[in-house]
């Protein structure tokens, strides 16, 4: 089955590349539009007949007979005669942010640019600032553009690596149903970005090995720990032997940092025979430290002063604070949002659409939002005791103020703000905008507080500890948005806001049904900076949320 998202990512290389070449730009356009019309879709491509795909808005005759070839044989002609007569570097050129395919044909025909590594030389040799459309300050932007990205190479995150870990474990298991297997290293302590995936097991290279020797591509490495296996675009897995006697002391050295492991053993000891490895901290008179909470001296501060925090659990969350539904770029109705939130236990739906700034994502007019909230009416009389609670992801704007006028916004019941626009900000800049929204008393939580998304694209600087005094001083609650590219605001700084008083609130961001599902991997991220339910608001039953918001 070739999915949507498949076809869409087709269609999209496809735009790029012709707008590369020069091509007409008006069927550019075309194939860009239908790629993100098909990303969008609520069903499958391949569940629909020719007819049913052609009657979609944005996909025309062109497009559809396109869509049919890749139905049928899983690939699309048109773009592979772009791809043989594109040198694999332009390519690889499209993954930098804040260039353009038009900018990347002017570097290729112009200056014969075919790789990054030939771009980056030429902005350090001041190449570009005589094209037309370049300066000192994109050439500055690309070279920032392509630091991140070689920062970044080998690094997946943990979503990612997620299901291929589990397929790994599942497969060895399978096989050796008797041996010990565990996951260890920073998967195990549920690092948002992670190298590789690291496994503790008293198997050998040689019951491994054939376990995954059909593999297309796979590669076997030996090391002095153990073993290394490298699938192709994949982490690769460090596998380290443990035998029966010291397993449990292999799990706890490989599960640590260097950082918390050496502190540990400043101090304490490992003892001789180890049956599990809470037996380590048993024998040292400590509480046991999980996993999670394994990355520094700091973890074994708060195990001496018994401190170590109950923290959040999947199971904590009460309802699903900032989704999105096709009143703006959601994928499902506010109604098939609804049931669904309900139908998985929870008690409420914050319904937080983008305002009307954020055009590329339909962002809703003054009108749009008198029609939704007449919406939500009736599905509350419908859904109860079930609740949706009306809000919006106001954008912050340039200047720090929201993105409606004062009437407007005192007709929600709680507002997300959010920056989504003008990202290139000077921290003196981006802090007063962000501020001024924080002082904002329609205000209620800051949404992704700097913008990162993991991997591709760095957030704009931040005073970290002046914007959570700022939010514990106007009672604004901080979001730790739950989508696995954004954690943010990161676990480093979790701590920290708890310290201060803060209020947070693990949202999943949803953007479809599925997406309320995210809340998981912001459970893991917020677990390692130490957030109870007691500190998240979306832990709040839907009474507590009710009498929270009206005090």
């Amino acid at each position: 089955m070739v999915h949507n998202k498949e076809i869409a990512a087709m269609f999209d290389l496809l735009s790029k590349l012709m707008d590369i070449h020069g091509e007409n730009s008006f069927k550019t356009k075309t194939y860009s539009t239908a790629a993100y019309r098909i990303e969008k879709l609520p069903e499958q491509l391949e569940s629909m007949d020719p007819g049913q795909i052609h009657s979609l808005p944005g996909i025309g005759e062109a497009v559809t007979k396109k869509i049919m070839e890749i139905l049928t044989t899983g690939s699309l002609p048109a773009l592979q005669e772009y791809l043989e007569k594109t040198p694999p570097g332009i390519v690889e050129m499209l993954s930098i942010k804040g260039i353009g395919p038009k900018k990347i044909g002017i570097l290729w025909k112009e200056l014969g640019i075919e790789s990054i590594g030939e771009l980056e030389y030429a902005c350090n040799e001041n190449r570009l600032i005589i094209l037309k459309g370049f300066g000192a300050k994109t050439q500055e932007s690309i070279l920032k553009s392509i630091a991140f990205m070689q920062n970044n190479k080998g690094l997946y995150l943990w979503m990612e690596a997620e299901a291929i870990a589990n397929e790994v474990m599942k497969s060895l298991q399978k096989t050796f149903p008797e041996n010990r297997i565990r996951f260890s290293g920073a998967y195990r302590r549920q690092l948002p970005v992670i190298a590789h995936v690291d496994i503790v097991t008293d198997l050998t290279e040689d019951n491994i090995k054939p376990v995954f020797a059909a593999i297309p591509e796979v590669r076997f490495e030996h090391q002095e720990h153990g073993l290394q296996m490298t699938l192709p675009n994949m982490p690769s897995f460090l596998f380290y032997y443990g035998k029966n006697t010291d397993f449990h002391k292999a799990l706890f050295e490989t599960t640590a940092t260097p950082s918390f492991a050496d502190s540990f053993l400043e101090k304490y000891t490992i003892p001789e025979t180890v049956n599990r490895e809470e037996d380590i901290f048993l024998y040292n008179r400590l509480p046991y430290i999980p996993p999670y909470l394994r990355e520094s001296e700091a973890a074994i501060k708060t195990a001496e002063e018994n401190k170590i925090p109950s923290v959040l659990q999947t199971g904590d969350i009460k309802g699903i604070i900032h989704a999105h539904s096709t009143w703006s770029d959601g994928v499902d109705s506010l109604e098939q949002m609804a049931t669904t939130a309900r139908d998985k236990g929870y008690e409420y739906l914050v319904i937080s659409d983008h305002s009307q700034s954020a055009f590329y994502a339909k962002g809703l007019k003054p009108e749009q939002i008198v029609q939704q909230h007449a919406e939500i009416n009736l599905l509350n009389e419908k859904l109860a005791p079930f609740r949706i609670l009306k809000s919006i992801e106001a954008d912050i704007l340039y200047d720090g103020r929201l993105d409606y006028t004062d009437d407007i916004l005192a007709t929600f019941d709680l507002i997300i703000a959010s920056v989504h626009s003008n990202l290139k900000m000077t921290e003196e800049k981006a802090m007063q905008r962000i501020l001024a929204a924080i002082q904002n008393p329609f205000t209620t939580i800051l949404g992704h507080p700097t913008g990162r998304l993991l991997l591709s694209r760095e957030g704009y600087p931040v005073d970290h500890k002046t914007l959570i005094d700022a939010c514990v001083a106007h009672n604004v609650v901080i979001e730790i948005n739950a989508h696995p590219r954004r954690l943010d605001l990161d676990w480093n700084w979790i701590s920290y806001a708890l310290e201060k008083g803060a209020m947070l609130s693990l949202n999943p961001d949803a953007h479809s049904v599925s997406g309320m599902d995210m809340v998981k991997y912001g459970v893991l991220a917020a677990q390692k900076g130490g957030l109870t339910k007691e500190r998240n608001l979306s832990s709040q039953s839907l009474a507590g949320l009710l009498k929270w918001l009206e005090e």
